[in-house]
């Protein structure tokens, strides 16, 4: 799963390259841009099968038999207005498209517009935080929903600093 992860970023990346937005992302040795990320095995979670990408940190999964809308929770990306908007919602769906996940809940179940509120995971990567390292979303505290806030953003600092993804469109605000 990771080689397909690094494959299709590394076609985001050749088709973006257009764009002077993408530097190359900062990587550890196996490739995963956010080391060690806290999988939260006694929060609740349940399996699901992505069926829609609707933005870049909003996705619909189908979960058992019921389709619904999943909000990850933590971080923020452009919204459709917004410079960056196409890149931070391709680099998602470069994660999870049709993908399997794991959908982990924090506090709440659902937000104001009744959308889950998950940390999402292809395998044990952490996609919230992977969307982060790589400079695509930035962490928001969304309180309660907020165990993971420090973890990412310790990401995001380091995003900014390197200039990744979406940095050098200036979306995200110090």
């Amino acid at each position: 799963m990771i080689k397909q992860i690094r494959l299709a970023l590394i076609f985001l990346l050749l088709l973006c390259t257009a764009c002077d937005l993408l530097p190359p992302p900062a990587t550890t040795d196996d490739g995963i841009l956010a080391p060690d990320a806290p999988q939260l095995p006694d929060a609740p979670s349940a399996t699901a099968v992505v069926t829609e990408v609707i933005d870049g940190d909003t996705i619909e999964v189908l979960l058992d038999g019921q389709r619904y809308r999943v909000r990850y929770i933590g971080i923020d990306t452009p919204e459709r207005d917004e410079a960056c908007f196409s890149d931070a919602t391709a680099a998602n769906a470069a994660y999870v498209e049709g993908q399997t996940v794991r959908l982990v809940q924090d506090v709440s179940q659902t937000d104001r517009f009744d959308r889950l509120l998950r940390y999402v995971y292809v395998d044990e990567v952490l996609v919230n935080a992977e969307l982060v390292a790589g400079g695509w979303a930035e962490s928001k505290r969304y309180p309660p929903d907020d165990t993971l806030y420090d973890y990412l953003e310790t990401l995001e600092a380091t995003a900014a600093e390197a200039e990744l993804g979406c940095y050098p469109a200036g979306v995200f605000t110090p």
